[in-house]
Protein backbone atom coordinates (compact mmCIF):
# COMPACT_ATOMS: atom_id res chain seq x y z
CA UNK A 1 0.00 0.00 0.00
CA UNK A 2 1.44 3.42 -0.96
CA UNK A 3 2.01 6.32 1.38
CA UNK A 4 -0.43 9.18 1.25
CA UNK A 5 0.76 12.62 0.25
CA UNK A 6 1.25 15.32 2.90
CA UNK A 7 -1.81 17.12 1.51
CA UNK A 8 -4.02 14.03 1.91
CA UNK A 9 -2.60 13.29 5.37
CA UNK A 10 -3.76 16.77 6.45
CA UNK A 11 -6.87 17.26 4.30
CA UNK A 12 -8.92 14.16 5.15
CA UNK A 13 -8.38 14.04 8.94
CA UNK A 14 -8.98 17.79 9.25
CA UNK A 15 -12.14 17.62 7.13
CA UNK A 16 -13.50 14.71 9.17
CA UNK A 17 -12.64 16.27 12.56
CA UNK A 18 -14.24 19.62 11.67
CA UNK A 19 -17.32 17.92 10.22
CA UNK A 20 -17.68 15.73 13.33
CA UNK A 21 -17.19 18.75 15.61
CA UNK A 22 -19.83 20.68 13.67
CA UNK A 23 -22.38 17.86 13.75
CA UNK A 24 -21.72 17.16 17.45
CA UNK A 25 -21.96 20.79 18.59
CA UNK A 26 -25.17 21.30 16.61
CA UNK A 27 -26.66 18.18 18.18
CA UNK A 28 -25.71 19.44 21.64
CA UNK A 29 -27.21 22.85 20.84
CA UNK A 30 -30.53 21.29 19.80
CA UNK A 31 -30.57 19.15 22.95
CA UNK A 32 -29.51 21.70 25.57
CA UNK A 33 -30.22 25.20 24.24
CA UNK A 34 -33.98 25.13 24.55
CA UNK A 35 -36.16 26.99 24.09
CA UNK A 36 -35.08 28.36 20.73
CA UNK A 37 -33.96 31.98 20.38
CA UNK A 38 -33.40 32.37 24.15
CA UNK A 39 -29.79 33.38 24.96
CA UNK A 40 -27.76 31.37 27.47
CA UNK A 41 -24.89 33.48 28.81
CA UNK A 42 -21.39 32.05 28.68
CA UNK A 43 -19.30 35.20 29.19
CA UNK A 44 -21.82 37.80 30.28
CA UNK A 45 -23.64 39.20 27.30
CA UNK A 46 -20.48 39.13 25.17
CA UNK A 47 -20.62 35.41 24.42
CA UNK A 48 -23.97 33.65 24.48
CA UNK A 49 -25.29 30.38 23.12
CA UNK A 50 -28.64 30.79 21.39
CA UNK A 51 -30.31 28.06 19.37
CA UNK A 52 -31.44 29.46 16.03
CA UNK A 53 -32.36 28.04 12.65
CA UNK A 54 -31.34 29.78 9.44
CA UNK A 55 -33.16 28.64 6.29
CA UNK A 56 -31.09 31.09 4.21
CA UNK A 57 -27.41 31.83 3.82
CA UNK A 58 -25.15 34.10 5.86
CA UNK A 59 -26.93 36.97 7.55
CA UNK A 60 -30.29 35.31 6.75
CA UNK A 61 -30.05 35.94 3.01
CA UNK A 62 -32.64 33.76 1.30
CA UNK A 63 -34.40 33.19 -2.00
CA UNK A 64 -37.89 32.62 -0.68
CA UNK A 65 -39.54 29.22 -0.60
CA UNK A 66 -36.80 27.71 -2.75
CA UNK A 67 -33.92 28.62 -0.40
CA UNK A 68 -33.40 25.08 0.87
CA UNK A 69 -33.03 23.52 -2.58
CA UNK A 70 -31.05 26.42 -4.00
CA UNK A 71 -28.53 26.35 -1.14
CA UNK A 72 -28.16 22.56 -1.30
CA UNK A 73 -27.38 22.82 -5.04
CA UNK A 74 -24.98 25.73 -4.45
CA UNK A 75 -23.17 23.76 -1.73
CA UNK A 76 -22.84 20.74 -4.05
CA UNK A 77 -21.53 23.01 -6.82
CA UNK A 78 -19.04 24.60 -4.40
CA UNK A 79 -17.87 21.15 -3.26
CA UNK A 80 -17.26 20.11 -6.89
CA UNK A 81 -15.15 23.25 -7.47
CA UNK A 82 -13.28 22.67 -4.19
CA UNK A 83 -12.62 19.05 -5.20
CA UNK A 84 -11.07 20.29 -8.44
CA UNK A 85 -8.90 22.72 -6.48
CA UNK A 86 -7.86 19.88 -4.17
CA UNK A 87 -6.88 17.65 -7.12
CA UNK A 88 -4.84 20.54 -8.57
CA UNK A 89 -3.06 21.08 -5.25
CA UNK A 90 0.58 20.03 -5.12
CA UNK A 91 1.15 17.01 -2.83
CA UNK A 92 3.32 19.11 -0.50
CA UNK A 93 1.03 22.19 -0.33
CA UNK A 94 -0.26 21.73 3.20
CA UNK A 95 -1.61 25.27 3.67
CA UNK A 96 -3.78 25.02 0.56
CA UNK A 97 -4.93 21.53 1.63
CA UNK A 98 -5.81 22.87 5.10
CA UNK A 99 -7.77 25.79 3.66
CA UNK A 100 -9.68 23.50 1.30
CA UNK A 101 -10.44 21.02 4.10
CA UNK A 102 -11.89 23.79 6.27
CA UNK A 103 -14.12 25.16 3.51
CA UNK A 104 -15.26 21.67 2.46
CA UNK A 105 -16.05 20.63 6.03
CA UNK A 106 -18.01 23.82 6.65
CA UNK A 107 -19.94 23.60 3.40
CA UNK A 108 -20.66 19.94 4.05
CA UNK A 109 -21.81 20.53 7.63
CA UNK A 110 -24.26 23.28 6.70
CA UNK A 111 -25.47 21.29 3.68
CA UNK A 112 -26.21 18.30 5.95
CA UNK A 113 -28.42 20.55 8.08
CA UNK A 114 -30.37 21.66 5.02
CA UNK A 115 -30.80 18.08 3.83
CA UNK A 116 -31.95 16.83 7.26
CA UNK A 117 -34.42 19.61 8.06
CA UNK A 118 -36.52 22.21 6.28
CA UNK A 119 -35.88 24.51 9.26
CA UNK A 120 -32.40 25.24 7.93
CA UNK A 121 -28.91 25.43 9.33
CA UNK A 122 -28.52 25.14 13.10
CA UNK A 123 -26.72 28.17 14.52
CA UNK A 124 -25.91 28.73 18.19
CA UNK A 125 -22.82 30.92 18.76
CA UNK A 126 -23.99 34.45 19.56
CA UNK A 127 -21.46 37.27 20.06
CA UNK A 128 -22.04 40.92 20.82
CA UNK A 129 -22.77 43.53 23.44
CA UNK A 130 -26.35 44.09 24.55
CA UNK A 131 -28.59 44.53 21.54
CA UNK A 132 -25.60 44.93 19.21
CA UNK A 133 -25.03 41.34 18.11
CA UNK A 134 -23.06 39.68 15.35
CA UNK A 135 -25.10 37.16 13.40
CA UNK A 136 -25.51 33.78 15.14
CA UNK A 137 -23.21 31.17 13.64
CA UNK A 138 -21.78 27.68 14.09
CA UNK A 139 -18.56 25.66 13.77
CA UNK A 140 -19.14 25.14 10.02
CA UNK A 141 -19.38 28.91 9.50
CA UNK A 142 -16.10 29.44 11.36
CA UNK A 143 -14.40 26.77 9.23
CA UNK A 144 -15.70 28.33 6.01
CA UNK A 145 -14.54 31.80 7.05
CA UNK A 146 -11.05 30.78 8.18
CA UNK A 147 -10.64 28.40 5.23
CA UNK A 148 -11.82 30.96 2.67
CA UNK A 149 -9.44 33.61 4.03
CA UNK A 150 -6.54 31.14 4.01
CA UNK A 151 -7.44 29.96 0.49
CA UNK A 152 -7.63 33.55 -0.76
CA UNK A 153 -4.18 34.18 0.73
CA UNK A 154 -2.73 31.02 -0.84
CA UNK A 155 -4.21 31.75 -4.28
CA UNK A 156 -3.04 35.37 -4.10
CA UNK A 157 0.49 34.20 -3.23
CA UNK A 158 0.42 31.68 -6.12
CA UNK A 159 -0.68 34.41 -8.53
CA UNK A 160 2.00 36.74 -7.21
CA UNK A 161 4.66 34.02 -7.65
CA UNK A 162 3.48 33.36 -11.23
CA UNK A 163 3.64 37.07 -12.03
CA UNK A 164 7.21 37.32 -10.76
CA UNK A 165 8.20 34.14 -12.62
CA UNK A 166 6.68 35.55 -15.82
CA UNK A 167 8.88 38.62 -15.50
CA UNK A 168 6.20 40.95 -14.17
CA UNK A 169 7.68 42.24 -10.91
CA UNK A 170 5.26 42.97 -8.11
CA UNK A 171 5.12 46.68 -7.29
CA UNK A 172 4.93 48.09 -3.79
CA UNK A 173 1.18 48.75 -4.23
CA UNK A 174 0.68 45.02 -4.96
CA UNK A 175 2.69 43.71 -2.01
CA UNK A 176 1.27 43.36 1.50
CA UNK A 177 2.17 46.01 4.02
Amino acid sequence: MGRSSPKAALFWPLLLVILALDVTTKSLAVTFLVPEYVPHGVVGEWVQLTLAYNPGASFGIGVGPYSRGVFIVLALFALVILAQLYRATAPSDRLRAMALALVCAGAGGNMLDRIRSSRGVIDFIDLGIGDTRFYTFNVADMAITVGALALAWVLWQEDRTRSVAAGHPVTESQSPS
